[in-house]
């Protein structure tokens, strides 16, 4: 629990309507038995209009509480945000005027806030008046909009003292974030009472906040003293309304033409069935067999009408409604399956009478509902690579990511890059020019996107749509040894652009899937250079695994298998009993093939049946020339005249034929540098070593030379070391044993790296994704940077003393409370 002077300022709101010795027992309550700093608590009464003498009298008997006078009743909705207009305080609460708080109530709530910013609302445990049964602890809501409370009128044994996340929270007892309940427009007046408060959390949960439950938050609640002297027709009716104009405003457009027209037709089945009214009355068949047809006035009693006219002014909200729907509907961030769990029995009937609820069953029979509040969403995978039968990594990425995830939600693969010619894909797979890309981003619930996607397509910047950044290739690195080639000033430019690029999706991005845990500390680091890391974040999950998820390059589940000839077959340099090295990629800058090729030259005068095959020269994307890497291999293969043991393939094999060339070689080698990029780097060339079980020879220095080292899949040399390398290559290739028991190895490791396992992460977010808690509109630091009051400043004073005697004894006393005087003086500048 913080020290009092760090507390937030807590604004509790009393509406009065005609209840003034219930409301002067509230605030009473509110002044005397709380357990809050007074300093920290404003407690604001609201009088509705009562025109009874209220004001005075509450005035006269609680004269230190703040009273607003509304010139009409506004209803316990209008009043609550007629309070808050008035409020201060970083957290708004509401509390009836018929309940009184438990002297823990505002500190238990305030505790939860400070503790979790993710949480938006803090919804108390309400029991009855005598502290022994439940008014409320939980809250359903069913699929035709009706909230109800769960276990109401239980005894109170202990059974609902366990924290949990809620719908909605009861406005009999309500904590709020100031901000963002002023983002959310408060509660809705239109309601004027009843629901507004499971509409409130309705909407907050689906902008991705959290309603949590605490149980330690106690108030003791009258019920509904407010509607004693109405007949029960009139709260009929303001549910009946309000349930639809709820329903209308939070389902989404996928739902709502099959729940509305359920909904509506329920609350009629209610109404006819409350009121005894026999609904064949007016059928043709129903007419005296003898005499008039009788037209006398049916008799509807009052709980039958209500429904009735709730529909008739459902219909007369709908204009305004409509408008409040497209602002949810365009802020929401999670799906109706996603809040399904948090209705808890959404097939509650919410009624008793048999006809009705044989409507109810019919209705859910016939309405496929699964299909409605299923968890499938939609999503969207884009990238900026080519997408053909000859795909490079980061294309690679995205169509398993599509295919991973396309069990589950329905998926679209979209390339921006108009080199593009997709295969057939079990989803949705096509190219898009970044112009066009607007109406996709407003389709989808998820994006996933890579590369320089989020500068080629703004709306992302701005859209609520929840964004995943897949950042496995740490690009302004590779750039550092690409741009070699370039001018010092272009190089430089092309570095800052490129970490500019990334820095943007660390910013805008909700979850980051990088290529390893090293990868993840760099990432860490880039977090917090660019303040990323808040302590908003950071105390919604101090692992930060929530927002950011170990996710490597993987491999196919499936074995590979021989469908076609491979270079033995088709190379007429590599004979049946040559023994075959692979360089599967390409050839860039920040790879090392010169030593490989001096290692070659080393070798084969002993070994002349060493052949060593570059399997792609030429990148499948147009877009991306060959380098000056690949230039100096041809040059120093030519001068060291190792044309019969080396082999350029100057094309790109296809994807789905890459298997016959690797299922030909011996072992996989990939080299390279001592340098950043290294250290950082994720060379997904060598789970195509490991898919094809093939022994590895690999320069030290990344993580997958970590990997080979310690599960002992081949053999790990220095950078820039042709001996070693030679060494490694001759041992490899020549020592059965060795070579065997790292297959047997590689059998093993390889199942860790299937794209099932790898992407793991990204399938859990998809299935209950939420924006990075900093993103949330409204968050900020509950507690001003200035302390109000004098008493305030002295207690935050008395406790740094406290850390300053700790720290330093009376020495550091002194040195801190000389500083802290000179700046008061204005000195110490």
């Amino acid at each position: 629990m913080p020290d009092d002077a760090l507390l937030p300022v807590v604004s509790v709101i009393v509406v009065n309507y005609r209840g003034s010795e219930d409301t002067i027992t509230c605030l009473r309550s509110l002044r005397d038995d709380l357990d809050y700093p007074a300093d920290r608590l404003q407690v604001i009464c609201v009088d509705n209009a009562s025109g009874d003498g209220s004001i005075e009298r509450i005035r006269t008997s609680v004269p230190d509480v703040q009273l607003i006078e509304s010139d009409t009743n506004l209803g316990f909705a209008g009043g609550c945000n007629l309070g808050v207009l008035h409020a201060k305080g970083n957290v708004v609460a509401f509390l009836n005027n018929d309940a009184r708080p438990d002297r823990n109530w505002a500190r238990a709530a305030v505790d939860v806030l400070l503790t979790d910013p993710t949480v938006a609302a803090v919804a108390s445990k309400v029991l009855d008046w005598e502290g022994k049964r439940v008014d409320f602890v939980d809250g359903g809501l069913t699929w035709f909009g009706m909230g109800y409370k769960t276990h109401q009128g239980e005894l109170d044994e202990g059974q609902f003292d366990t924290p949990r996340d809620v719908l909605f929270g009861t406005g009999c007892a309500l904590f709020v974030r100031a901000k963002t309940y002023r983002e959310l427009g408060g509660f809705d007046e239109r309601f004027f009472m009843f629901y507004e408060d499971v509409d409130l959390g309705w909407r907050l949960n689906l902008r991705g906040w959290r309603v949590r439950y605490a149980p330690a938050s106690v108030a003791y609640h009258k019920h509904h003293q407010s509607m004693t002297t109405l007949d029960n027709s009139r709260e009929i009716y303001l549910l009946e309304r309000n349930a639809l104009a709820a329903l209308y405003k939070n389902v989404s457009e996928k739902a709502l033409g099959k729940v509305l027209p359920a909904a509506l037709a329920l609350s009629i089945r209610r109404a006819t069935a409350r009121g005894g009214i026999d609904p064949s009355q007016l059928e043709i068949t129903n007419r005296p067999a003898n005499g008039p047809d009788h037209s006398d006035p049916i008799e509807i009693p009052r709980v039958a009408a209500a429904a009735m006219l709730a529909i008739d002014q459902f219909v007369e909200m709908l204009p305004s409604l409509r408008e409040s729907r497209a602002i949810e509907q365009a802020a929401r961030v999670r799906s109706d399956g996603d809040l399904l769990p948090l209705m808890r029995n959404a097939l509650e009937p919410a009624a008793p009478e048999m006809r009705y609820l044989l409507a109810h069953q019919n209705l859910v029979a016939t309405l496929d509902l699964d299909d409605v509040y299923g968890h499938r969403r939609n999503i969207l995978v884009v990238t900026s690579d080519s997408i053909t039968e000859r795909m490079a990594g980061p294309a690679i990425r995205a169509w398993n990511m599509a295919d991973v995830l396309a069990g589950e939600h329905d998926v679209r693969l979209i390339t921006m890059n108009a080199h593009s010619d997709p295969p057939q894909a079990p989803f949705t797979v096509k190219y898009m020019p970044p112009a066009d890309m607007g109406p996709e981003v407003d389709w989808a619930d998820i994006v996933i996107m890579q590369g320089h996607v989020l500068e080629q397509v703004p709306k992302l910047k701005t859209s609520n749509t929840i964004v995943v950044c897949d950042i496995y290739d740490p690009m302004h690195l590779e750039q550092l040894e690409q741009g070699k080639d370039l001018t010092d000033t272009r190089r430089a430019h092309v570095v800052e652009v490129v970490t500019e690029v990334l820095s943007n999706q660390l910013l805008r991005g909700d979850f980051f899937l990088c290529a390893s845990e090293r990868q993840r500390h760099f990432w860490l680091g880039h977090f917090g250079a660019i303040g990323r890391l808040s302590p908003t974040l950071y105390d919604s999950d101090p692992s930060v695994k929530s927002l950011l998820a170990v996710a490597p390059f993987g491999l196919s589940a499936k074995p590979p298998q021989r469908n076609g000839p491979g270079p033995r077959d088709t190379l007429p340099g590599v004979g049946a009993d040559d023994k075959l090295m692979i360089w599967a990629g390409g050839i860039y800058n920040w790879f090392d093939p010169l030593t490989l090729l001096h290692a070659v030259d080393r070798l084969r005068p002993t070994r002349p049946d060493v052949k060593l095959l570059f399997l792609g020269m030429k990148h499948p994307n147009p877009d991306v020339g060959e380098m000056d890497m690949a230039t100096k291999a041809r040059s120093l293969a030519a001068r060291l005249d190792l044309g019969r043991n080396v082999i350029f393939n100057e094309t790109w094999v296809p994807f789905d034929e890459r298997q016959n060339w690797l299922l030909d070689a011996d072992c996989g080698v990939t080299t390279h540098y001592e340098h950043v990029e290294t250290t950082f780097a994720f060379r997904t060339r060598v789970l195509d070593y490991l898919w094809s079980g093939l022994p590895i020879v690999t320069t030290a220095g990344d993580s997958f030379a970590d990997l080979v080292e310690r599960e002992r899949l081949g053999v790990v040399v220095p950078a820039e070391d042709p001996d070693a390398l030679a060494a490694a290559l001759e041992k490899v290739l020549y020592d059965e044993e060795f070579t065997r028991s790292c297959r047997e190895r590689i059998e093993i490791v390889r199942e860790r790296y299937t794209w099932e396992t790898v992407l793991a992460p990204l399938v859990e977010f998809c299935r209950n994704p939420r924006p990075a808690a900093d993103r949330l509109t409204g968050t900020g630091p509950l507690v001003p940077d200035k302390p109000l009051g004098a008493l305030a400043t002295v207690r935050r004073d008395v406790a740094l003393m406290k850390e300053y005697l700790n720290a330093g004894g009376p020495r550091e006393l002194a040195k801190r409370a000389g500083g802290r005087l000179r700046r008061v003086l204005g000195q110490g500048r």
